[in-house]
């Protein structure tokens, strides 16, 4: 397993506290809360100039300023970022969300579990699945 930047776009704490507590892989797990911020992150734009480019994506739909549903459409559609894997980890269990993420080109499509001990067993099996058979693309 390598080393891997994970970016997590979730403005609930609790839940990126369970997403933060869950992971045990090797690399760094950077939290913002806000489309905006994920977006100038991406784009290394202002504070995040400098910040690594990820392998790896999680995005909540429901976020503030800018909404998720445009920061995953946005992601797909810059040359830079496209080939970045975007899950989708969300509350939403609406279909017409589910479509559209897909059809905007996310990896997968996770619903939050609303108990601790199921939630810490999705983190870990998304953990293995990601970081143990999955090869993520190198990004510059």
């Amino acid at each position: 397993m390598g080393n891997y930047e994970v970016l997590l776009i979730e403005d609930n704490p609790a839940d990126a506290r369970l997403v933060f507590d869950g992971c045990y892989m090797r690399g760094n797990l950077t939290i913002v809360t806000d489309g905006t911020k994920a977006m100038d992150y991406l784009n290394k734009k202002g504070i995040y100039k400098d910040k690594k480019s990820p392998n790896l994506i999680i995005l909540d739909l429901n976020l503030p300023l800018k909404d998720g549903r445009d920061v995953l459409k946005d992601i797909k559609k810059n040359e830079k970022l496209k080939t970045i894997p975007v899950v989708i980890l969300t509350t939403s269990s609406n279909e017409e969300d589910i479509i559209r993420s897909y059809n905007h080109g996310a990896s997968v499509y996770l619903n939050k579990p609303l108990d601790f001990d199921h939630f810490e067993e999705l983190i870990k099996t998304f953990e293995d699945f990601w970081f143990k058979w999955a090869t993520l693309p190198k990004v510059g």
